[in-house]
């Protein structure tokens, strides 16, 4: 199978309305316009992967069994307008809270790549035509580990993290409002390169 254009997408606060450690699923709120951001990318031929940290897991504040609750929540809300998560990826771990096995240092923990990691075990991700989104200088970070552009988005903790940036005389390769403003600057990103290379394949005919 050939490698497919990816988009690793935060959970909380980027495509959901942030609540610490959610663990009802009845809390779940999608963000305006995320359906319809993530019907057109998914509809334009992207996998749309979600990489999350879960330490309300190794804090005990919810369990595996919450965690999959919320997502199937999440998943009925995209199915309404079109949408579909390809697959979901979570660390439950912290390094210094709740008891082992949760409780360790770990290589999937945000802002380290490892789930990104884990993703390309799973599928033929095409690195160079892919794109992160998050609300977090975390999510960035482990996007640029991998060589990914981030897009860092101003919901949830985004423009806290935008401000932390500015202050350290750095920007993320793209700031917008919130997911669905940046759908076009995504299909440039990971649908241009695609036309460039047949073009260059034939000759430029």
């Amino acid at each position: 199978m050939a490698p497919r254009p990816t988009l690793f997408l935060d959970r909380d606060g980027t495509l959901i309305q942030e609540v610490p450690y959610l663990a009802d699923p009845d809390l779940v709120r999608l963000l305006p316009g995320v359906a319809e951001a993530l019907a057109t990318l998914h509809q334009r031929g992207l996998l749309l992967i979600v990489v999350s940290n879960q330490s309300g897991i190794a804090r005990g504040l919810l369990d595996a069994g919450d965690l999959a609750s919320i997502q199937d929540r999440i998943e009925h809300e995209l199915a309404a307008a079109g949408a579909a998560v390809d697959a979901w990826y979570h660390c439950p771990h912290h390094p210094s809270v709740g008891v082992p096995p949760e409780r360790r240092r770990c290589r999937c923990r945000k802002p380290l790549p490892g789930l990104l990691d884990r993703a390309a075990e799973d599928f033929e991700v095409d690195w160079r035509r892919s794109v992160g989104v998050g609300d977090d200088v975390r999510d960035l970070q482990a996007y640029a580990a991998r060589d990914l552009p981030g897009v860092l988005v101003g919901t949830g903790k985004g423009r806290d993290a935008r401000q932390r940036l500015a202050e350290a005389g750095q920007d993320p390769d793209l700031y917008c409002a919130h997911l669905a403003e940046a759908v076009p600057w995504i299909l440039r990103h990971t649908m241009d390169r695609t036309l460039d290379e047949a073009g260059a394949a034939t000759g430029g005919r």
